[in-house]
């Protein structure tokens, strides 16, 4: 399970209190069947869901905006970098030894500083068709002495940075005079001993004599008395010209300027950027570090996220980016919602009142034991959906389920109840816009786009008073959203009614779904407490008999 790539176990948007305790525990139940399951949301988690896990000392789980693939999906690790100050010989020697046409370049804290490919490469190749000089190019005698791989003769400070040009020494002295200026570099093989004195007495910086020709006494002690380098290298005179070419340093011939990627990127917005300069890998930074490579080839064929889907089944209710990501499971208890898989899956579905209690009988016929805080956050559930088993949608499932949970939990079942409900309850601080998102559900119900919220409280007064301003905040939704009505559930739990609000159109609809009177902005339904079991199938049977007429 280590180090694999992690399934996701998720609700639907805006979730309740069933929806986020189904994923931190079938998350949970996952992991102990050696699943790298991962309990995550795509919402807010409200007042009475916040009492549940604050209650049982769960943390909230992950939050995650959208399923849609990102670089983080398709980054490479990177195994091999260089260093700003390396020299371009090594460079070379690192390219060919793993194959590689293109290398990060990052400074000594390891932060990104460039990019250098073969290209880099070939184009110093041509440079050193002619001896450059090297006064801009940072070079320093350490460098040569370690691509010549010279012996020191006659010492200086290696750490100098080179002022002067390369010459190699191939007519007479009179000829080099004409040539060699202070501060150059001279490379010369086997000479007299009286043309080696003339040529550090042209103050030049360094003398390096190839092909490990032998170098004579006074010349070493000449070299000392005015302060030269003296080296002596085994390669013959043009192999240490291309090599001293060689200690130019990676920074001198790199991108400094990279286009770079972040972990969170999308695919879809990088691949214009990689279609357009088509080079063949691009950097991944985070907090200016070098975390990975991407390259064109691998966003081609992106590892899509695994999910469970859990307590929702339909595609308007899921996580955006949800058409991008691999569904391997869905555990629910609501009707089928039309959510298409590559494949066939494991579907668990049942007609009870919330979905932990489907997920709790999971457990015990796994006979897997259920923690106390686990148990608690399932009975929590149960509580919420059934609303404390007033809901039409209990079932005895139910009712048996959260009398053996309680007892797990160590919880009053009924004290427990009311204390969360009443956590959950009221308005709050919320603004309008806030309140109608309150457990939002969207639903294709015929030809029309529906939205269903739910609030549960104990006095629906504090809501009604506000209810011009809710009615505006849904009707700015549908406009928005391009949805046909928008409805809000206002149930109240003492009395097991609901004050159903409206916006949007035809509102005929609802007038016929429950022979009342629709012609205002809200209706007042007595018993009903369930969206799934008493909203959703009345509106189903009003848009039949709408359509027929």
């Amino acid at each position: 399970m280590k180090g694999s790539k992690p399934v996701y176990v998720i609700g639907h948007r805006n979730p309740d209190t069933d929806s986020i305790c189904s994923a931190i525990s079938y998350a949970n139940l996952k992991r102990a069947l050696g699943v790298n399951a991962v309990a995550a949301r795509c919402g807010q988690v409200n007042n009475e869901t916040k009492y549940a896990l604050e209650y049982f000392k769960v943390e909230q789980p992950l939050m995650i905006q959208d399923l849609y693939p990102r670089v983080k999906d398709v980054v490479l690790e990177v195994k091999t970098v260089v260093r700003q100050h390396d020299t371009i010989r090594h460079l070379g020697e690192v390219m060919r030894k793993n194959e590689l046409k293109s290398i990060p370049v990052v400074d000594s804290k390891g932060e990104l500083v460039g990019i250098v490919s073969t290209g880099d490469l070939a184009k110093r190749y041509f440079l050193e068709l002619g001896l450059q000089s090297l006064s801009d190019m940072r070079v320093r005698y350490r460098d040569i002495i370690q691509a010549t791989e010279a012996k020191v003769l006659v010492a200086g400070d290696e750490n100098e940075v080179i002022e002067g040009n390369i010459r190699i020494l191939t007519g007479s002295v009179a000829k080099a005079k004409e040539i060699i200026e202070p501060g150059d570099i001279v490379l010369t093989g086997d000479r007299s001993l009286d043309t080696l004195k003339k040529i550090l007495n042209l103050d030049v910086s360094c003398l390096i004599i190839t092909n490990d020709c032998r170098v004579q006494p006074e010349i070493i002690a000449e070299a000392k008395a005015l302060n030269r380098f003296i080296l002596s290298t085994p390669y013959d005179t043009y192999t240490v010209g291309r090599l001293i070419n060689q200690c130019v340093p990676i920074r001198r011939i790199m991108h400094d300027n990279p286009i770079c990627f972040k972990p969170m990127d999308l695919l879809s917005d990088i691949k214009g950027i990689m279609d357009e300069h088509r080079f063949r890998s691009y950097p991944v930074v985070e907090n200016n570090k070098l975390v990975g490579i991407v390259t064109s080839d691998e966003i081609m064929l992106p590892e899509h996220e695994k999910v469970i889907l859990v307590d929702h089944n339909e595609r308007g209710q899921a996580i955006e980016g949800i058409e991008d990501a691999k569904i391997v499971e869905i555990v629910d208890h609501h009707r089928l919602g039309g959510v298409q898989t590559s494949e066939p899956i494991y579907i668990h579905q049942e007609p009870v009142g919330c979905t932990c209690t489907i997920i709790s009988n999971i457990y015990w016929q796994n006979d897997i034991d259920i923690p106390p805080s686990i148990a608690g956050l399932l009975l929590s559930a149960i509580l919420s959906d059934t609303v404390l088993f007033k809901s039409p949608t209990c079932t005895e499932k139910d009712k048996r389920a959260a009398e053996r949970l309680a007892q797990i939990a160590g919880v009053d079942l009924r004290e427990y109840g009311l204390a969360m409900l009443k956590a959950g309850a009221g308005i709050g601080g919320k603004t309008p816009a806030e309140l109608i998102r309150t457990d939002l559900k969207e639903f294709k119900i015929g030809d029309y786009k529906i939205v269903v919220s739910q609030i549960s409280v104990m006095d629906p007064q504090e809501v009604l008073d506000i209810e011009p301003q809710l009615i505006a905040a849904m009707q700015e939704n549908c406009d928005r959203e391009g949805y046909d009505m928008d409805l809000m559930m206002v149930t109240d739990i003492l009395e097991e009614a609901t004050y159903l609000l409206y916006a949007g159109s035809p509102k005929t609809l609802i007038g016929e779904a429950f022979k009342k009177d629709a012609s205002g902005t809200h209706v007042y339904l007595p018993g009903v407490m369930s969206r799934k079991k008493q909203m959703i199938p009345p509106l189903s049977e009003a848009v039949k008999r709408i359509n027929q007429n």
